[in-house]
C-alpha cells in the first residue's frame, strides 16, 4: 500500500478521492488549513497548514509514494486582488509544491489538477482533446493555463501527470447544485439556446476519482488526460434525468445566447452588493456562451484503461438523494 499526500482533500473532489484511497488501504496525509470539513471521520492523517509553508511541505512529503494536487481556487472577485489570488492559489502554490516534492520525494508520482476551463474558446469541432490549443476565456481558466505552462519544466524532473476534469457533479458539489436547487424549488430548468444538441461533458465524481487513480500509474507519466463521462449529454437529457430524480416535471426556461452575459453581469452585481461573488457571474456567463464544454476522453480510455461507468440517470438520482438526505434540498 502507498503513502499518499493529498491537497484539496477538504473539498468536493478531494474528499471523494481521499475516501477511495483510504478504502483501498493506502495511508493518506491530507493538508488541511483548519476545518477538516468532509474529511471529518475519514481515516486520514491531517496536516495543519497550507501550501505557502515550504518547511512543512518538505517534512510532510518525506517518504510519500504519490502526490495528488487537487487544491485550487475556482473564482475570485474582479480586480487586481482577485487576479493575484487566482495566480497565487493555482500557479505559485503548484510550483511551490513541486519544488518541495523535488527536495523531499523526487521519485514520487505526482498528479496535478488542471481543468477543461484552461482550453477556453470552443474549437471548430466543438470537442476538446489534449492537442487542442489553450485559449482560456475566464480568469480561472487563464490561471490553469498559466499553471500548465509554469509546470512544464518539471516534467523533466518528476514523474508527473496532469488531469483536466470537465464539469463534475455528485454528492457535496455546491456550484452545479444551484441548477438542481432551482429545479426543486421552482420546477424550472434553465437552458441557454437549443436544449437538444449535445452540449456538455458531465462526469460523476466517482468516475473522475477512478481517473485520478489511473493517472497515478507509471504508464501515465508525462501525460495530460481528460477524464469525462461515458458520453456527452444534451441539456434536454440533463433536464429529463433531473426531473425523474426529483419526481416531478420541469418547465424549460430557454435563455437566448444573447442574454446570458447580461444576466450573468446582473447576478454578479447583485451578489457584490450582498458581499458575495456568485457562481453565476459575468465570466461564467462568457464561458457558458463561448467556451468549450465537451472533451474527448479517448486518450485516457486507450492508454490507461479509463472506463466511466456512472450513467446520467443513475448519477443524478444518487446526487439528488444525497442533497435531500443532507438538507440541501
Amino acid at each position: 500500500m502507498a503513502t499518499i499526500f493529498l491537497t484539496g482533500g477538504t473539498g468536493f473532489i478531494g474528499s471523494h478521492l481521499a475516501e477511495a484511497l483510504v478504502k483501498d488501504g493506502h495511508t493518506v496525509r491530507a493538508l488541511v488549513r483548519s476545518d477538516p470539513k468532509w474529511l471529518d471521520g475519514v481515516a486520514v492523517e491531517t496536516v495543519r497548514g497550507d501550501l505557502s509553508n515550504p518547511g512543512l511541505l518538505r517534512e510532510t512529503l518525506r517518504g510519500v509514494d504519490v502526490v495528488y494536487h487537487v487544491a485550487g481556487l475556482t473564482r475570485a472577485p474582479l480586480g487586481p486582488a482577485g487576479d493575484a489570488a487566482l495566480h497565487d492559489a493555482n500557479v505559485t502554490a503548484t510550483t511551490d509544491l513541486l519544488d518541495a516534492v523535488l527536495d523531499a520525494s523526487p521519485d514520487a508520482r505526482v498528479v496535478v489538477t488542471s481543468s477543461l476551463a484552461a482550453v477556453g474558446k470552443r474549437p471548430s469541432s466543438g470537442v476538446a482533446d489534449e492537442a487542442t490549443p489553450l485559449r482560456p476565456i475566464s480568469r480561472y481558466g487563464a490561471s490553469k493555463a498559466a499553471m500548465e505552462a509554469a509546470i512544464r519544466p518539471y516534467f523533466d524532473r518528476l514523474r508527473m501527470t496532469v488531469v483536466r476534469p470537465p464539469a463534475v457533479y455528485g454528492p457535496r458539489e455546491a456550484d452545479i447544485f444551484t441548477v438542481f436547487q432551482t429545479a426543486a424549488k421552482y420546477r424550472l430548468f434553465a437552458v441557454v439556446g437549443d436544449p437538444k444538441p449535445l452540449a456538455l461533458t458531465l462526469v460523476h465524481v466517482r468516475d473522475l476519482v477512478s481517473g485520478y487513480r489511473l493517472a497515478a500509474q507509471e504508464r501515465a507519466v508525462g501525460g495530460t488526460y481528460f477524464f469525462g463521462s461515458e458520453r456527452d449529454y444534451s441539456w434536454a437529457e440533463i433536464r429529463d434525468a433531473t426531473a425523474k430524480a426529483l419526481g416531478h416535471r420541469l418547465a424549460t426556461l430557454r435563455i437566448p445566447k444573447a442574454l446570458v452575459v447580461p444576466i450573468g453581469t446582473l447576478v454578479e452585481r447583485i451578489g457584490r452588493m450582498a458581499g458575495q461573488y456568485p457562481p453565476l457571474n459575468r465570466e461564467k456567463a462568457l464561458e457558458i456562451r463561448d467556451a468549450c464544454t465537451r472533451c474527448d476522453s479517448g486518450r485516457a480510455i486507450v492508454e490507461l484503461g479509463y472506463d466511466p461507468s456512472v450513467d446520467l440517470e443513475k448519477g443524478l438520482a444518487e446526487t439528488i438523494r444525497w442533497y435531500r438526505e443532507n438538507g440541501w434540498l
